[in-house]
C-alpha cells in the first residue's frame, strides 16, 4: 500500500512539475510577445506549482514591472534572490527595482 501512496505522490509530482514548466514556458513566451496579462496569469500559476523556482520568481517580477505593478516586482525579485543568490538575472532585476523604488 505505501508503495502505491508512493508512486501516486511521484506522478502527481512530475505532473506538477510538467504543467509548471509548461506555464513558465507559455508565460515567458507572453512576455516576450508583450502580452502582459498573459504572462501575469501564466507565471502566477507557475509560481503557486513552483514556489520554489527563482526563475519563475524572476520572470513574474518581469511581468508585474510590465504590468506597472512595481511594488508586486520588487517582491518577486527579492523572493527569486532569497531562493537562489546566485541568480545573476534576478540580482540584476532586483537591483532595477530597488532604484526605481527609491526614485
Amino acid at each position: 500500500m505505501r508503495r502505491i501512496a508512493l508512486a501516486v505522490a511521484a506522478l502527481c509530482l512530475a505532473c506538477a512539475t510538467t504543467s509548471a514548466t509548461r506555464l513558465f514556458r507559455s508565460g515567458t513566451a507572453a512576455l516576450d510577445r508583450g502580452d502582459v496579462s498573459a504572462a501575469v496569469h501564466d507565471l502566477e500559476a507557475a509560481t503557486r506549482l513552483l514556489p520554489d523556482s527563482s526563475a519563475v520568481h524572476n520572470h513574474l517580477g518581469l511581468a508585474y514591472a510590465a504590468a506597472g505593478r512595481h511594488d508586486a516586482a520588487l517582491r518577486e525579485f527579492e523572493r527569486a534572490v532569497a531562493i537562489d543568490c546566485d541568480n545573476r538575472a534576478a540580482q540584476t532585476n532586483l537591483a532595477r527595482a530597488r532604484a526605481r523604488a527609491t526614485r
